[in-house]
């Protein structure tokens, strides 16, 4: 037995509130996942090269009227459906429409779906966790599912992931739901229906066959546990594909006449079946990667579901498990298997793992004792410790100011972390939850929120930005050439003029006030082209900083020619 069924203590207390009503579950669910996820979310500058490109193109959406085409400047972007540029795009709209001071360059707009999709995600664990426990025990699934490092990550980036994770359990939350209705011979509600094709649906529009392929491999693993597929009846009415296709299809029908098949070649094509011919955009990786990751972007989840691998073994041929088995294994051995690798393609995979790992400890069938029990107390306590020392040691090697408040909270937040390793100990599962939720609500304000923003250095494309707004050419042109990252037109404008060495010479010859920014390493072609030309120009600032995307340090000058000067 585990304190999530005591009545006395922490946990107990709690998990007591939880058993009184769905509500005041769900009341929780909410508010931790606020205080996870908001710390951060505007602080945090736009982090290249996924989520500027996506909050560009949702920019620009606003800026052109047009909603059916997808664009980065004038590049068309088709590897995602438009459902988060959307999103995106009303997010911003919104906010505008509230006063917010320059919305469309507010990034803290465009992350509010991601937000929204974040907190979505723990309430459908919490509902996808009903159909195979008790309340207590599918709200702590929620809780550590919502601790974990990678729904926090992902819950500040304006990308699809977030939003993907949510329909994608939703879907699956409704498949649970009917196979254990089956089970239990109860009538599945037409509600649960309904969710179910529309959840299935808006996965189609934010990125494609991602969802209905993990609904499709636990679908299986149902009807090997039923020896039957006739519990899916239920969710297969004739009207169910109707409503898809009446969701999906009229975009894809835009999208087809207006870009005359490239969006199905830029999307199958290119992105889908690029990822599974070779590593896209160098994140490649050998089989087993995400299983190394894991132990880091699933924590405090990680070491729980580690102890419970002996019950998921000896129970693996039980109806309930095999199913959630089926949710996780089938897709996180393609995932494997394909060489793009990047952490946040899981993500979809994590719920049902808290919810087997709570399922092992409801049983009380989670090994507590032992080096595998150490070993997890230790991973609980180590990645806090980490993340102290990574920001202590991070500022001191990019030559930023000691972030003081954000060590200080850091070394607080070791405190909850080794309560959640001593109630592990104890057999306290639903305590270590509580106390690892905690943990990571301190870790995320004072690394988001404090700790990020004090380190000037990583934010060149912001200091760029500001320069370009200072300078005399508010209505002239600019332009760049050796730093092109996608923050850097998102935070400036869509007609920033990406060009070469060679090329910004001659466009700093062009009519009118210019501004330019020039590398480090493009300086001397620059200088070289401008001597051809005859001109001799000053750099009026000079910025140096750290790329994070490229792992390089980065000095920067900025040439400016008025209207005046020749």
């Amino acid at each position: 037995m585990t304190d999530q069924q005591h009545k006395t203590g922490f946990a107990g207390y709690v998990f007591e509130a939880v058993e009184r009503s769905h509500l005041v579950a769900v009341c929780l669910l909410v508010l931790l996942g606020c205080a996870l996820f908001i710390p951060g979310l505007a602080t945090l500058q736009p982090m290249d090269r996924d989520e500027p490109r996506f909050a560009q193109a949702s920019k620009q959406m606003l800026e052109t009227g047009d909603f059916v085409d997808i664009r980065f400047q004038d590049e068309a972007r088709h590897k995602k459906p438009v459902g988060i540029y959307w999103l995106q795009a009303a997010a911003v709209a919104t906010g505008d429409a509230l006063g917010v001071e320059d919305a469309h360059r507010q990034i803290w707009l465009y992350r509010l779906p991601s937000l929204l999709g974040a907190v979505l995600s723990l309430l459908a664990t919490y509902w996808a966790g009903l159909a195979f426990l008790e309340r207590r025990s599918a709200f702590l699934a929620a809780v550590l599912f919502a601790a974990t490092l990678l729904i926090g990550v992902e819950a500040r980036l304006a990308k699809t992931d977030a939003l993907l994770c949510a329909v994608t359990v939703a879907s699956l939350g409704a498949l649970a739901h009917a196979f254990v209705a089956s089970i239990r011979g109860t009538v599945l509600p037409v509600w649960i229906v309904w969710l179910f094709w529309i959840a299935m649906a808006l996965g189609l529009l934010i990125k494609g066959p991602i969802t209905a392929a993990i609904v499709l491999f636990a679908a299986l693993a149902g009807m090997r546990g039923r020896q039957s597929s006739a519990w899916l009846k239920p969710l297969f009415p004739f009207w169910g594909p109707v409503l898809l296709l009446l969701i999906v299809m009229p975009w894809f029908v835009a999208i087809i006449m207006k870009s005359g098949g490239d969006f199905f070649a830029a999307s199958v094509g290119q992105d889908m079946l690029g990822k599974v011919a070779g590593a896209q955009e160098r994140h490649g990786g050998p089989p087993g990667l995400y299983l190394v990751v894991f132990f880091a972007t699933a924590w405090p989840l990680a070491p729980l579901f580690c102890l419970a691998l002996p019950f998921l073994w000896r129970a693996r041929r039980e109806a309930g498990v095999l199913f959630l088995l089926g949710w996780i294994v089938p897709f996180w051995i393609i995932l494997e298997l394909v060489p793009t690798k990047l952490p946040h393609y899981v993500l979809p995979l994590y719920p049902a793992m808290a919810i087997l790992a709570v399922m092992a400890a409801e049983r009380g069938l989670i090994v507590l004792d032992g080096w595998g029990r150490r070993l997890a107390q230790l991973w609980l306590v180590l990645l806090p410790m980490v993340a102290l020392g990574s920001l202590a040691f991070g500022s001191w090697w990019l030559g930023d100011a000691f972030p003081q408040t954000a060590v200080l909270l850091l070394i607080l937040a070791l405190w909850p972390a080794f309560e959640a390793a001593r109630s592990l100990g104890r057999g306290f599962v639903g305590q270590t939850g509580l106390y690892a939720a905690f943990a990571t609500c301190v870790i995320a304000l004072a690394a988001y929120q404090i700790g990020a923003p004090d380190l000037q250095s990583i934010r060149m494309s912001g200091r760029m930005a500001e320069a370009f707004k200072s300078g005399p050419c508010q209505n002239g042109a600019w332009a760049t050439t050796g730093y092109a990252e996608p923050s850097l037109v998102f935070l400036t404008r869509t007609d920033l003029h990406l060009v070469s060495a060679e090329g910004m010479a001659e466009f700093l010859q062009g009519p009118g006030c210019r501004m330019g920014f020039v590398t480090q390493a493009q300086k001397p072609v620059f200088e070289q082209a401008m001597q051809a030309k005859g001109l001799d120009m000053k750099p009026s600032k000079e910025l140096a900083g750290f790329n994070i995307n490229g792992g390089k340090r980065l000095t920067v000058s900025l040439y400016v020619k008025e209207d005046n000067k020749p």
